[in-house]
């Protein structure tokens, strides 16, 4: 037992990299369909119980079949014969407690999922008293998690009740075996005593790894569900031979588009519009008329089906994603901020920007002046998704992270709607010095910002059934003097509402 535990010790520096190599050798010859990436998802817990159990067992198991082979042969074959049997068992009980484990870190998934909803939401539960409503929800979800937490929990039961019948089925018989040599002179009392330690080290041994299994495959599951999505390849991938785009004028080009989202009637149908460089184009029409995906087909969040969108004569297809985007600059109705500080929130528009930049585009979106008043000032963090700022004060920062982008093409949409009047006169002016020379789309439900537009696009389910300047639109549409002649404060009205 010296011998062992002295080469124990010698090699106790260099288990993690043992551990590498027979590890994965272990797990590909098992299962050629286990991926060798699942290693890498291996959380902390999970490498810990591999690198010190697996390592100790093997190194263990190797240097006590060569002692005990030297006292007698037989009892290296019964000891290697009982450790095939035991990881052939092992092997079918992860086979089967994999998938258990997959439905149970699904289940809890759930109910954390549904806490987070819930705490996310609180404001709807209290206005609407839907409490006891959310609390039937949590149980239904609790109910399930408790079920597969049950499943797995008998399977191990009864896994281990099974490991439990062959070790002492082994433990029995080589001890029997044992006593028989002795008493038949064949070994002495040392070479009894040295057989029946090493025999008990390495079955207890395993025995404990079949227990520290459980949280080693626990831990694998979890982390497998968690990261499912990164298992998915994107639908939008860039093409192996995309180059990387430089906007010199920003001419966009929508030729013979057409789209469809998945399971839906087709929206843009041989599609033709061209927006010139630096063109101020305004876009206009009833919800769910295609302004929206206008923009995104631009920024290729989504794939046209046939046809292409085209800036300064490229395919966006052919060129990579990130370069597309860094070239356009968006302020979103509704803008969600990192829960970082307002310094970093306005720097993801130019990372490598300095903290005067920062300063001085926060200045140009009117923004300074209540940051100013915060205790942290721009150090301040502001939650997550911004929920410590108002509706306006987000759209201020989102505007100031425009600014700082800079970029040569500019989409907002309805980007001053949650601006008092006061502070959008003041946004107005800054907005038109930063679109000042960009190719321009605004999205607007408010037509009074669309005056000074070069040109206003009207969509009518997925189709531009107008195009013109804001004058020439109320003498030749219909449906844009409609749209002017109901306006309420500077709103359009939905759809059915013009027909009451």
């Amino acid at each position: 037992m010296r011998v062992i535990q002295f080469i124990l010790e010698t090699t106790k520096p260099y288990r993690k990299y043992i551990w590498g190599m027979f590890f994965a050798i272990c797990i590909v010859s098992l299962d050629t369909n286990i991926k060798p990436y699942i290693v890498k998802r291996l959380i902390d817990a999970a490498i810990f119980t591999a690198n010190y159990q697996f390592v100790q067992c093997a190194l263990t198991a190797l240097i006590a079949l060569v002692l005990i082979a030297n006292v007698h042969v037989l009892f290296a074959v019964g000891l290697l014969l009982w450790m095939v049997t035991f990881f052939v068992i092992v092997y079918a009980g992860f086979k089967k407690v994999t998938a258990l484990t997959a439905a149970y870190a699904e289940s809890k998934s759930a109910v954390f999922g549904h806490l987070s909803d819930y705490l996310t939401n609180m404001l709807n539960v209290k206005l609407f008293s839907t409490s006891s409503f959310e609390m039937k929800r949590f149980q239904n979800a609790s109910k399930n998690y408790v079920k597969q937490s049950q499943a797995q929990g008998y399977f191990l039961m009864k896994f281990y009740v099974l490991q439990g019948a062959v070790f002492s089925a082994y433990t029995i018989g080589f001890l029997l075996f044992l006593v028989h040599l002795h008493n038949c002179n064949v070994i002495s009392p040392g070479d009894f005593a040295l057989v029946f330690m090493v025999n008990f080290r390495i079955v207890g041994k395993l025995f404990e790894l079949s227990h520290q299994l459980r949280d080693f495959i626990t831990n694998w599951g979890s982390v497998d569900q968690a990261l499912t999505l990164l298992k998915e390849a994107p639908e939008i991938q860039d093409a192996p031979s995309a180059g990387e785009l430089v906007v010199n004028k920003g001419k966009i080009v929508f030729d013979n588009v057409n789209f469809n989202y998945k399971g839906a009637e087709p929206l843009f149908d041989d599609t033709a519009v061209t927006i010139e460089p630096g063109q101020k184009v305004g876009l206009v029409g009833y919800s769910g008329g295609g302004k929206t995906t206008f923009v995104n087909l631009i920024l290729r969040l989504y794939d046209v089906t046939n046809g292409c969108v085209l800036i300064d004569g490229h395919d966006i297809k052919q060129v990579t994603q990130d370069s597309l985007r860094a070239n356009i600059g968006m302020i979103p109705q509704d803008p969600s901020l990192f829960h970082r500080s307002l310094m970093e929130n306005i720097r993801y528009g130019k990372i490598d920007a300095s903290d005067e930049e920062v300063i001085e585009a926060s200045k140009r979106a009117h923004a300074h002046e209540f940051i100013g008043k915060l205790s942290n000032g721009y150090e301040s963090l502001v939650g997550e998704r911004g929920v410590k700022l108002s509706g306006g004060q987000r759209q201020r920062i989102a505007i100031a992270r425009a600014i700082l982008k800079n970029a040569p093409i500019l989409i907002l949409d309805e980007a001053t709607s949650q601006l008092d009047s006061v502070t959008e006169n003041f946004i107005q002016k800054s907005l038109k010095e930063l679109m000042a020379g960009k190719t321009t789309i605004v999205i607007a439900h408010r037509l009074s910002t669309l005056l000074h537009m070069d040109r206003i696009l009207v969509f009518d389910t997925g189709k531009i059934v107008a195009d013109g300047t804001h004058s020439e639109l109320l003498a030749k549409s219909s449906l844009y003097k409609t749209l002017w002649d109901a306006q309420v404060g500077g709103f359009l009205p939905d759809r059915h509402e013009e027909n009451l």
